[in-house]
């Protein structure tokens, strides 16, 4: 399929696929929603209530990397050791990463250098990115994960059930609730009934938050112990 480099709303740049007119990240700003949805709705909150200085992430859908780049600044600003796993079926194009403009949106020239250093690093190895970041990346399809409660984050990133409803599922929910420790969080850009009623099938405690620029509402699901 045609992929094409656009630029959204906060001036952040973005993947657009027009067969499916569907966006890696939002059209509204792709900084803005990252931002949002991961560290101010998943990382931030996980961290101010269990006080942990090393907090290991799943990443659904690892994409463009811009996810792994504003936890790692947001963790360095919080002395956070991460220990990140993202998971992508279809890694994206060298050609396509040095196209995108985050690092000079985000005006951090150490930014540069963890960019290019997720990037390039090698797939299914453990990779010790800076003093505090660890990066596993690993190439498979998310239905083939099987890890059970190593995590404390999920962020949940995968492209909108309109174009891939199966990664919505009661079966990849399913999964994210055993990878997770008993405490852990999931968030997730996505909002829709179906969403949310599959993580409660499988046992999530599910909260519908204010969502990103341009969308009214995201969720977050929690792995609580139920007495």
């Amino acid at each position: 399929m045609k992929r094409e480099i656009i630029i959204t709303g906060d001036g952040s740049s973005t993947i657009h696929i027009p067969e499916w007119n569907e966006q890696y990240h939002s059209k509204h700003g792709a900084l803005q929603e990252a931002k949002h949805v991961f560290i101010n709705s998943g990382l931030i909150p996980y961290f101010n209530e269990n006080k942990k200085t090393e907090i290991s992430i799943l990443e659904i859908g690892f994409g463009t990397g811009l996810n792994a780049l504003v936890t790692w600044e947001e963790a360095s600003a919080q002395n956070i050791e991460i220990n990140y796993t993202g998971v992508e079926a279809y890694p994206v194009a060298t050609e396509e990463v040095e196209k995108l403009n985050f690092v000079e949106v985000l005006n951090d020239q150490k930014a540069e250098s963890f960019f290019k250093a997720i990037h390039t690093s090698e797939w299914e190895k453990e990779i010790k990115i800076t003093e505090k970041f660890n990066l596993k990346k690993q190439k498979k399809f998310f239905q083939e994960i099987e890890d059970h409660e190593l995590y404390d984050l999920v962020y949940f990133d995968a492209f909108g059930a309109r174009v891939q409803p199966e990664l919505w599922s009661v079966e990849i929910f399913k999964k994210m609730y055993e990878a997770l420790k008993y405490n852990g969080v999931l968030v997730t850009y996505a909002a829709k009934g179906s969403v949310r009623r599959a993580m409660l099938e499988v046992g999530f405690i599910v909260e519908r938050l204010p969502g990103p620029p341009g969308k009214r509402e995201m969720l977050r699901a929690t792995k609580k112990i139920v007495a």
